[in-house]
């Protein structure tokens, strides 16, 4: 079971990261904790995709899409994806699609908001790096708690 994230911060305060209340929840799993990969994008979601593809090993993907608004880096079919492969949860810095079948994938998602259109497909951008964004910063190894309160990183798992 998922630790909640107020119980956290109650019992560790300002060891943890506690990310910026940006985020809508998206998923079938509103609450969700796991190691943290990221994935750094721009409006292309190949790497996000190429990722979820990868054992997810109850890992979180932590997607910094920069926050754009444009257009969604996930939608259903990654969502199932991530849930078959392992995934617990992926956080997106930027938007979903899809959002209605999202909610009946059980896994964790969570993102800014939604937008109809897809992305491209380049193959750009930067995985495993540290990126910085909700006023914390996260790098892979890192341990994110997350549910309907917000989202809290640790440097590694908390008893």
């Amino acid at each position: 079971m998922t630790k909640a994230t107020a119980d956290l911060y109650d019992a560790h305060g300002e060891a943890l990261r506690v990310a910026a209340p940006l985020f809508r929840d998206f998923g079938g799993a509103p609450s969700f904790e796991g190691p943290v990969a990221t994935c750094k994008v721009f409006e292309d979601n190949s790497l996000v995709r190429a990722a979820l593809e990868e054992p997810g090993n109850g890992r979180v993907l932590v997607v910094d899409g920069g926050g754009s608004l444009r257009c969604a880096l996930v939608g259903d079919m990654l969502g199932a994806l991530g849930q078959k492969n392992g995934w617990a949860g992926i956080v997106v810095y930027g938007c979903v699609r899809d959002a209605h079948a999202l909610g009946e994938i059980p896994i964790g998602i969570k993102a800014i908001a939604t937008n109809p259109r897809k992305s491209v497909k380049k193959g750009e951008g930067e995985r495993d790096v540290l990126v910085r964004f909700a006023d914390v910063a996260f790098k892979p190894g890192d341990y994110l708690y997350a549910d309907r309160d917000g989202i809290v990183i640790a440097d590694a798992a908390l008893p």
